[in-house]
């Protein structure tokens, strides 16, 4: 049985379960907004609210569910980070009827919840749609076969308005928090966050979460600020692997001559042994180093990257290849921050700001499903353009925008509830179906001109100051 009867099979296995009959109005916004479908589906998935609730009751440990359930809250951010509504306030008012307390209650809720349950908020929802994903099929080329890569790096949330009485006194943008965020990135899913309401804390404090969760044949890559004694062994004691870009700080003895391995598009490699000791324990590397053709942005002609994977798994030109995809998080925040309201200015909270955060991180999740399902479609389409076509990620985004409000109010809630409990290949095969009705020209992205290189500006002569420590927290 082929990939097409295969699909036929389960979708009508799907449809003729008792209460899964698609209406008619369901199945013209099928026809006419498929990528909103796909999206609101995969919502119901991700935040189940069972399951939500329950995450709660066991992650929380000074909030408490009262009128207001845990899955609420997140039901309503998640409608503000998407755009479906510009803020809390009116997305309160839209959901007035299911939310049985005051506005003052709601934000009190909003303030309050902890950083660890944001975390596993976001845990938990790529759990689910991981498996939709793999179901979906496996990308046409890994980046190192056999191996898990996974992208390491921080986020400072931007400054809040001055909307608390001890941020008033302050001249300096108050800053409500930061993350580090771990980026799946050959399936494009946020997996892991490590929040702190401390925006002025250094990011290397955080990672010991990040090490907790490190498995075999997982491979980090992250840049020179994560290059720490700390983390390199944690990494390596783990079973893990690194892809990290030296600190000049790091104390390294070279133990082996630097040997020319050819080039990548960017420049000349060179691979020596280095070895690192901290306390009794002993690290032998390899340190790659990249001589550009072209400096980087801060100036720099060559980069040294350290590695602990053999050789026979990557040489030294791939080591360097795999480093510099590392891009790939950074251009998942300025996406997040691009077609989500992933930074609510009027959240000046730490625990509210990070929590939208969080939510921002789910919702770019399952657009990473959407986007996946919708290549899945593009690869089984008889026309080579549209096989081709490079989709737009904002595109995707406003679909669900523009049609929510009135997709919500015509469709029963009945309608979604199935894609709770239905199997990863059901939902899957569901998307595919889904897909079939795709108008291609809508999400056709725009070609961009060439880059322009800039020199980084982020926070030159613009004082920051930590919310956290101005309301006493840290």
């Amino acid at each position: 049985m082929d990939r097409g009867e295969v699909r036929v099979s389960i979708t009508r296995g799907i449809e003729q379960k008792p209460g899964m009959l698609m209406s008619d109005v369901f199945e013209k916004f099928v026809k006419g907004s498929p990528v909103a479908i796909m999206a609101r589906a995969l919502m119901e998935r991700a935040l189940e609210p069972q399951a939500l609730d329950a995450l709660f009751r066991e992650q929380a440990e000074r909030q408490y569910e009262k009128e207001l359930l845990f899955s609420s809250l997140v039901d309503l951010m998640a409608l503000v980070v998407c755009g479906a509504h510009p803020s809390v306030r009116q997305a309160y008012q839209a959901m007035r009827e299911q939310l049985p307390v005051t506005l003052t209650a709601l934000y009190a809720k909003l303030n309050g919840v902890e950083v660890g349950t944001s975390e596993a908020l976001v845990a938990h929802s790529a759990q689910q749609l991981r498996a939709v994903m793999e179901a979906l099929g496996t990308p046409d080329t890994t980046w190192l076969p056999g191996y898990r890569i996974k992208a390491l790096d921080g986020n400072h949330l931007a400054a809040t308005e001055r909307r608390l009485a001890e941020l008033r006194g302050s001249a300096a943008g108050p800053l409500p928090g930061q993350a580090l965020v771990v980026l799946e990135p050959e399936l494009g899913l946020v997996t892991q966050i490590v929040g702190c309401e401390d925006g002025h804390a250094q990011e290397r404090s955080l990672l010991a979460p990040v090490l907790a969760a490190v498995q075999d044949q997982d491979v980090y890559l992250a840049d020179r600020n994560f290059c720490t004694l700390g983390f390199l062994f944690g990494v390596a004691e783990r079973r893990g692997f690194f892809v990290l870009r030296q600190h000049a700080h790091l104390p390294v003895a070279s133990s082996g001559t630097r040997h020319r391995r050819g080039r990548t598009d960017t420049g000349q490699v060179f691979e020596q042994t280095v070895t690192l000791q901290s306390d009794e324990r002993e690290l032998v590397l390899r340190r790659i180093v990249l001589q550009l053709d072209l400096p980087t942005r801060d100036g720099d002609t060559e980069m040294a990257i350290l590695t602990n994977l053999p050789s026979d798994v990557a040489d030294a030109p791939t080591i360097a290849d795999l480093y510099r995809r590392r891009w790939t998080i950074e251009s998942l925040f300025a996406r997040v921050e691009r077609n989500l309201q992933s930074e609510i200015a009027t959240l000046a909270y730490p625990g509210a700001a990070l929590f939208a955060f969080a939510v921002a991180l789910v919702a770019s999740n399952v657009f990473a499903v959407v986007h996946a399902a919708m290549t899945a479609a593009q690869k089984a389409h008889e026309d080579p353009k549209v096989a081709e076509m490079p989709l737009s990620d904002f595109a995707i985004v406003e679909q669900f925008r523009s049609v929510y409000g009135g997709m919500n109010m015509v469709i029963d809630e009945e309608h979604w509830r199935p894609f709770q409990t239905h199997s990863a290949s059901q939902v899957a095969m569901l998307l595919l179906r889904w897909g079939e009705h795709i108008r291609w020209p809508q999400f056709r992205k725009a070609v961009r001109g060439p880059k322009v290189r800039r020199k980084r500006t982020r926070f030159l002569n613009t004082p920051h100051v930590s919310t956290a420590r101005l309301l006493g927290r840290t």
